[in-house]
């Protein structure tokens, strides 16, 4: 039996183990499972690799994208400049890391922008905000880092004024705020500020409209959850697992 799965803290908001088990259904794959590994600390990983001997693969989520490179035998070049990984393929020679949320990333943009390049401003400082800023830095857009520390990024949430969202018109929530089933939870911002011309982009795709986004479409701005990255990095790395 071949294994892939999910490793993280918290699973409970993913739909990972829904897609690839109807994926196996679909293709006729009887020889094929996905698991969620969920456990409190990155350290914990040695032991799990160990009780899932057959585990060929397998996605990482929040806080593990950046923990786990040390854990790595390999990692891909793109990975390594990006500083975060979320694809793990598993073989006798050890773990080798890849990000395929970047591929996803910019599948997104490319929905949700139709070349256009605004400033931007991207919400978080974790894994999922390097492979955005890494993306939007390929396309030449200017971006502030948000975080709640003063220290980890550009700005604070506290200094996003209304003329400070006005001269960016894109948003990208890189933050897990607002996924399920925190379905009321929303990034501080001057939503009043928003126009028919910002772009908002959340990562977040459980649920498939979150304040975030409900904002925005209020405003009449154009909007885009993380479906289409989640899909586009599931293929990948499912290409990844059986090169």
């Amino acid at each position: 039996m071949r294994e892939y799965g999910l490793i993280g803290q918290k699973l409970s908001h993913s739909m990972s183990q829904r897609y690839f088990t109807e994926k196996f259904v679909s293709e006729g794959l009887t020889d094929c499972k996905f698991t969620m590994l969920e456990f409190p600390a990155i350290e914990d990983l040695h032991r799990v690799l160990e009780e899932h001997p057959d585990l060929k693969g397998f996605n990482v989520t929040i806080p593990y994208k950046q923990q786990i490179i040390p854990f790595l035998s390999k990692i891909s070049d793109e990975a390594r400049a990006i500083g975060a990984v979320n694809c793990v393929r598993r073989t006798a020679d050890g773990l080798s890391g890849y990000n395929t949320d970047v591929i996803g990333i910019r599948r997104s943009l490319d929905v949700l922008l139709e070349g256009e390049t605004p400033e931007a401003l991207l919400l978080g400082t974790g894994g999922a905000a390097k492979a955005v800023g890494y993306a939007l830095a390929e396309r030449g857009i200017k971006y502030l880092l948000v975080s709640r520390d003063a220290s980890r990024g550009d700005i604070t949430y506290g200094q996003i004024t209304d003329e400070v969202l006005a001269s960016h018109k894109l948003v990208v929530n890189a933050t897990p705020v607002g996924t399920h089933p925190d379905d009321d939870a929303a990034p501080v911002l001057p939503y009043s500020a928003l126009t028919p011309e910002h772009r908002l982009f959340d990562l977040v795709y459980n649920p498939p409209v979150t304040k975030f986004l409900d904002y925005g479409r209020r405003a009449g701005a154009r909007i885009l959850n993380g479906e289409t990255l989640f899909r586009t990095q599931a293929v990948a790395g499912w290409n990844i697992w059986n090169e």
